[in-house]
């Protein structure tokens, strides 16, 4: 069979299970990339999957204008989860399309059309995200692009409070780049951001995609900030690694976020899936445990590889460690010397997101595969 868009690794995954993965000759990887980190609370949770099996066997599909318990129970769960006055909800089936729908709505709530984004910032693949993100690698073969979209330096508040004006739509943004190589942002640079476009009437949209649901040790990286978004989004991990995004947003914006509409918005089986996903990483405080074993993970790094690498980076289970060789090679020997499956962010730049489900012992194993690979 000829595979399309993917390249495709010589590793046939068959099975899953808590923080690993098996392929089909049974061997067993640590799983270090949770697929982008797809799933927070480990591969095949019995409970995600009690709550999408149940769903699944009474009713795989209604239209969203049809109340349906799982689904109005995931809109009660993300409102009471998100950061500050963020009430309402919109969902949909990708990262890419929550963002797509964020812009949409900040237009459609202000008026205006311009959006200002960052350096190597990444929003996505459709056409409004893909005009929105940063590298030219990603976008050139599909240009022209959606209009209007002026691009300041990551982590300038000066640069930003120039750009934005009384004509600006929204900012997008990341608390911390994830594609564009693990770079965190200083607290006062997105407080700066926050007053910026509160100042224009600017809906400032935090792109949570990969930083939320307890990954950097916070349930939202907006919320470790103490910042509180006009809209924000979220997707990977929030059904486990079924497809599903969603988009938060205060009350000015849903009043006038324009017609918008998706046919497979907030399924039942994968509503049931994200709620119960949300239930495991609350009750059992999982933002908590990943901050305590990313904090133990980014010092035995740093204590035992020193100055074999340039910089290790990140919050709790968002980790960049940038390496003075290529990371693509740096992932081929983990995988296939010590079974253990990681990302890269950019050439450089080894990324580290696991399920944050993993404990000290896991995090040891990837040390000394680091160590003994880089050394």
């Amino acid at each position: 069979m000829t595979g399309f868009v993917f390249s495709e690794k010589p590793i046939r995954i068959e099975r899953g299970e808590g923080v690993h993965l098996y392929d089909a000759n049974g061997t067993e990887y640590l799983d270090f990339g949770a697929s982008y980190a797809c799933t927070p609370v480990g591969h095949c949770h019995p409970e995600v999957v009690d709550a999408a099996t149940s769903r699944l066997e009474e009713l795989m599909y209604v239209q969203a204008s049809y109340p349906n318990d799982a689904r109005d129970a995931l809109y009660g769960a993300l409102a009471d989860c998100a950061p500050g006055d963020i009430d309402y909800v919109w969902l949909c089936n990708s990262g890419t399309e929550a963002n797509e729908a964020a812009l949409k709505f900040a237009r459609s709530a202000t008026g205006d059309r311009k959006v200002v984004a960052t350096t190597r910032g990444f929003h996505g693949r459709t056409m409004g995200a893909l005009a929105a993100t940063w590298k030219d690698k990603y976008k050139k073969p599909f240009e022209p692009l959606a209009g209007g979209v002026e691009f300041v330096e990551y982590g300038d508040a000066d640069a930003m409070a120039e750009a934005v004006d009384d004509e600006t739509a929204a900012v997008i943004l990341e608390p911390l780049q994830g594609e564009g190589g693990i770079n965190p942002a200083d607290p006062s640079y997105l407080q700066a951001v926050r007053e910026t476009s509160a100042e224009h009437g600017t809906a400032m949209i935090m792109d949570e995609i990969q930083t939320g649901l307890g990954r950097t040790g916070h349930m939202w990286a907006s919320g470790k900030h103490e910042v509180v978004p006009d809209v924000l989004t979220t997707a990977k991990g929030l059904g486990s690694g079924l497809p599903i995004g969603a988009t938060l947003v205060k009350e000015w914006v849903a009043e006038n976020a324009g017609d918008h509409g998706s046919t497979f918005s907030g399924g039942p089986v994968v509503s049931a899936a994200a709620g119960a996903t949300l239930d495991v990483l609350q009750r059992e405080n999982v933002p908590r445990h990943a901050a305590e074993v990313g904090d133990y993970l980014m010092r035995q790094v740093e204590d035992r590889l020193g100055d074999e690498v340039r910089d290790v980076r990140g919050h709790g289970l968002m980790i960049g460690i940038e390496v003075k060789r290529g990371a693509n090679r740096l992932l081929r020997d983990l995988a296939i010397d010590h079974q253990i499956l990681a990302l890269p962010a950019g050439r450089t730049v080894l990324r580290l997101l696991p399920p944050l489900t993993i404990e000290r012992e896991h995090a040891d194993a990837v040390v000394d595969a680091l160590e003994a690979i880089v050394a």
